[in-house]
């Protein structure tokens, strides 16, 4: 079932049965309709990988070996068939329950955590919300632990944004990143390299990209330029999602700028102490929120 929200400004197509996911977010251009985000064909509407943006709860990215390492404990996740890891979270293949939407807003929960032997092991509960206020197109999380221990946590974004005609221009404000291994980080971030540092605008031409930034300028945004038709887009991001994932395969048509609380496998950064891990532990009863606005200027 698509919901569609409207404004002035914006179009966007929300999936609640498919992990409350977007379908596509258009803008107003030159009297018609421009895709900002990659658009979803119908016929994939129930595949989030495939969708404009999934939600990554409660993980982003990947954990090593699918093993959640916590106060001294294992516990096994879900493996991805390709590399045995637990792979962006557990809801974004689940439905997700309406609870309330209008024509420019809807709000989405759900539950989870202790489903199966091998789904994450603390009972939470989430809400989605996607709303359209004036030049911006919002979208706000909510983690709660409903359980009795403390809980390990992270969420995040996963959108894919248009790449064609003239490459877009991308600025993001991180001085920092991570070394990967295997897309996954074993150590503390360091200072960034000439390759991915993004803090002056670069055309994303001829760049394969799939990096993990970090030590971000909260006071300022990340910005996508399109030549082409003069369209930029800024993303603003509470401080909660403290990593940017930057990824953009050589030749596809399109980019992601991932706005993240943890960083990739942070929790085994977080189980060794490693600063930086983006890990955030919620007591029992404790909510976590954070807000990300793409804003047309």
């Amino acid at each position: 079932m698509l919901h569609t929200l409207t404004s002035t400004i914006w179009q966007a197509g929300i999936l609640p049965q498919s992990g409350a996911s977007i379908a596509f977010g258009q803008v107003t251009h030159d009297g018609g309709w421009q895709d900002v985000l990659r658009p979803t064909p119908e016929s994939d509407y129930a595949n989030s990988s495939k969708c404009s943006s999934f939600i990554m709860l409660p993980w982003c990215n990947r954990i090593r070996g699918a093993i959640l390492h916590f106060d001294g404990r294992d516990y096994p996740l879900d493996a991805a068939p390709d590399d045995g890891t637990a792979r962006h979270g557990e809801v974004r293949k689940r439905a997700w329950r309406i609870l309330s939407a209008d024509e420019s807003h809807i709000r989405m929960g759900i539950s989870g955590g202790g489903l199966t032997p091998t789904s994450w092991p603390f009972p939470y509960s989430a809400e989605a919300e996607y709303g359209l206020e004036g030049a911006d197109f919002i979208w706000t999380l909510r983690l709660t632990n409903t359980g009795d221990q403390p809980m390990p946590a992270g969420f995040g974004h996963h959108p894919y944004f248009v790449r064609s005609g003239q490459p877009p221009v991308l600025t993001v404000p991180c001085s920092q990143q991570f070394e990967l291994t295997d897309y996954m980080a074993t150590a503390a971030p360091v200072a960034i390299s000439p390759a991915v540092d993004f803090r002056s605008p670069r055309s994303i031409a001829d760049i394969s990209l799939d990096d993990l930034l970090t030590g971000r300028d909260f006071k300022l945004p990340n910005i996508i330029h399109y030549p082409d038709s003069g369209l930029t887009i800024e993303m603003h991001a509470d401080p909660v999602f403290a990593q940017t994932l930057l990824y953009a395969p050589t030749g596809a048509p399109f980019f992601a700028v991932e706005p993240q609380s943890n960083a990739n496998d942070g929790f085994a950064l977080h189980a060794l102490g490693i600063p930086g891990n983006g890990v955030f532990v919620l007591s029992p009863g404790e909510t976590a929120s954070g807000t990300v606005r793409l804003r047309v200027v």
